[in-house]
């Protein structure tokens, strides 16, 4: 798979704005047919509009999902499958920061439904199409806030009690982390490849869901110091299309270059024992 990317298909969820907006319109002037997927019908239209626009590539297409229902995470594998025989990347790239504890419509935290258990649940529906591709790539967007968090909360996963939204979102990225290490040793001789990135602080919608004084202080700061979205989506491009990382997997990435995640993340029992918990939350027994 080099960096022309004609005749391969890739989905990017959240890819309505920020970091996966600009990682789907990078792959679809490479030449990618484009399945974006995101919350909002009438935001999907202009956006696909829009890339198509932009790149000249009228191979986009959206489907509409709440990711943090798993219904609707099944529904848009089970639509997907209907149209395409084939998935060459998956990137894993919706998630959210929620200052103040919410629930799912499945009444699961929605951080943990967000941004751990939609990857989790999605790459599973999909395993079978991107084994049929392969060599195929899954790529899963964390966070540097992955090494806020020293390990899983077990005995309280969903912070019914003392919950902190920073603490909740370094968690469920330390387990988008966790979750490709797990997920790369199971995929082993099937040539599907899952490795994991941390963007950089990005300029995005990050944040802005909330109300009051996080959403204007996380605008004030993101305007200040923050990377521009493409600058923040350059690394997942660099993995889900360069040739340079072809067959590498299991790794963490930051700035385009393999970094060292934290401790915490390398613990394979937790990592085992994460895997199976998240079997428990979406119903599901996960071959891999």
């Amino acid at each position: 798979m080099g960096n022309d990317m004609q005749n391969k298909i890739v989905m990017v969820t959240g890819a309505t704005n920020g970091i996966g907006l600009e990682s789907a319109k990078a792959l679809a002037g490479m030449g990618a047919t484009i399945i974006g997927v995101g919350r909002n019908p009438q935001k999907c239209a202009d956006v696909a509009q829009q890339i198509k626009t932009a790149t000249g590539n009228s191979k986009v297409e959206f489907l509409v999902a709440d990711l943090s229902a798993q219904a609707q995470v099944r529904q848009l594998a089970a639509t997907f499958k209907q149209k395409y025989n084939r998935l060459d990347v998956l990137l894993n790239n919706a998630g959210g920061y929620f200052a103040k504890r919410e629930v799912s419509s499945d009444g699961i935290e929605m951080t943990w439904a967000l941004n751990h258990l939609n990857y989790f649940l999605l790459t599973d529906l999909l395993l079978d199409v991107l084994k049929a591709s392969a060599p195929a790539r899954i790529v899963n967007v964390s966070s540097g806030a992955h090494s806020m968090t020293k390990s899983i909360n077990f005995a309280d996963v969903e912070y019914k009690t003392g919950y902190s939204g920073w603490t909740v979102y370094g968690q469920s990225k330390l387990a988008n982390v966790m979750f490709t290490y797990e997920l790369a040793r199971r995929l082993a001789g099937t040539r599907v490849t899952a490795n994991a990135l941390h963007p950089g602080f990005v300029d995005t919608g990050f944040g802005h869901n909330n109300s009051g004084l996080m959403r204007t202080g996380m605008s004030v700061v993101q305007k200040l110091v923050a990377k521009k979205p493409e600058q923040g989506a350059e690394t997942s491009v660099y993995l889900a299309s360069s040739p340079m990382v072809e067959g590498v997997t299991g790794k963490y990435f930051s700035s385009k270059k393999e970094a060292k995640s934290s401790a915490a993340s390398q613990d394979v029992d937790a990592q085992k024992r994460l895997w199976e918990l998240s079997e428990q939350m979406v119903g599901a027994k996960v071959a891999a």
